[in-house]
């Protein structure tokens, strides 16, 4: 009954009262005006001084590597020849040897690497897992040219006393197998160069594999444990697609710092400008060993100058290339996904 009585008339002017606007909203306080200009002017500023110091570094290439360039061309590549003496250059033996070393360290970095970041990621107990991570990011941090030093005194002759030796006695007379090992016992070469640089990439990589690793939704791999999938099930089939993408990325930047590793690789591949053995216990050169050793000897405007900035050139290209190559296969990942296979 009280539902149809007439409203109270003071009731009725205290709801027409709240229902009237209380003002303009407050207008947005701008401290500084000036803010948004000058950070898009900073980060654009930014963008253009990377790109400005790319062009800068390959046309510095260019102009010091061009009486090289003009006098070998192409043939620079393929040639063997290194004689500062009578001026014939060639970078042959210099990129087998960088392509090779860094093929090596990839072979071994990227399983152990893996291996790393599943069990820090999959079976690590909990006390475990956070000392043993830092643990190996800390030897990122560890400076070249100690693994150099290492590498030269330590892990030089206990790999030709405990490695080389024992396949030379086993392997002699075989026909491919014995030249891979032949080369006198002293530690040197490509394949201490190699196992060197894998040990140096192998934190890049497992940290880079880890942190992807996590990423994964729990509610997929529970989902996979539950229809009864097996660690590796669970890690094969669903955490490595799931973080494909991250996974080749760390790859490729392990692979990048293979290639311009410097003092390292100086210190244990032997220095030596050869290619009549393929044996990966026989010394060899790398373009950044190369660079390292001759660059401070070679005349300024020399053709020996010019050739070590062709080496360099041909570095930065080898690196834009692999880069490339990579960014390719991650948008073809990204696009492929979600795709029946």
């Amino acid at each position: 009954m009280a539902a149809i009585l007439p409203a109270n008339p003071m009731d009725r002017e205290r709801g027409q009262e709240r229902a009237k606007p209380g003002g303009r909203p407050p207008e947005r306080r701008r401290v500084a005006p000036w803010a948004d200009t000058v950070f898009s002017l900073l980060t654009h500023g930014a963008a253009w001084l990377t790109l400005a110091l790319l062009v800068g570094i390959i046309g510095s290439l260019l102009m010091g590597a061009a009486p090289a360039i003009k006098q070998f061309g192409l043939g620079f590549l393929v040639s063997t020849d290194w004689d500062p003496v009578q001026e014939k250059f060639g970078g042959l033996v210099m990129i087998y040897g960088t392509l090779v070393t860094s093929l090596i360290a990839l072979l071994i970095a990227v399983p152990v690497s893996f291996g790393i970041a599943l069990f820090l990621t999959e079976l690590a107990p909990g006390w475990l897992r956070r000392p043993l991570g830092i643990a190996i990011e800390l030897l990122a941090a560890v400076p070249s040219i100690v693994y150099g030093m290492w590498g030269l005194f330590v892990f030089g002759p206990l790999l030709a006393t405990y490695v080389q030796t024992p396949l030379q006695n086993l392997l002699t007379g075989v026909p491919v197998l014995g030249a891979l090992v032949s080369g006198p016992p002293v530690g040197l070469g490509i394949l201490s160069a190699g196992i060197i640089l894998a040990i140096m990439i192998i934190p890049f990589i497992a940290s880079v594999m880890r942190d992807v690793f996590e990423v994964t939704p729990a509610m997929l791999k529970e989902s996979a444990y539950g229809l009864g999938s097996t660690t590796w099930e669970v890690v094969w089939k669903v955490v490595l697609p799931y973080t494909k993408t991250g996974v080749i990325g760390g790859i490729m930047l392990g692979l990048g710092r293979a290639l311009g590793e410097t003092m390292a690789v100086t210190f244990v591949i032997g220095n030596m400008n050869q290619l009549s053995s393929l044996s990966l216990f026989e010394a060899a050169n790398t373009i950044t060993s190369v660079l390292a050793n001759e660059f401070g000897e070679s005349g300024p405007g020399s053709l020996h100058q010019a050739s070590l900035l062709y080496l360099a050139l041909v570095l930065f290209f080898i690196t834009f290339v692999v880069l490339a190559f990579s960014k390719v296969l991650l948008n073809k990942l990204k696009k492929s996904e979600g795709a029946r296979t």
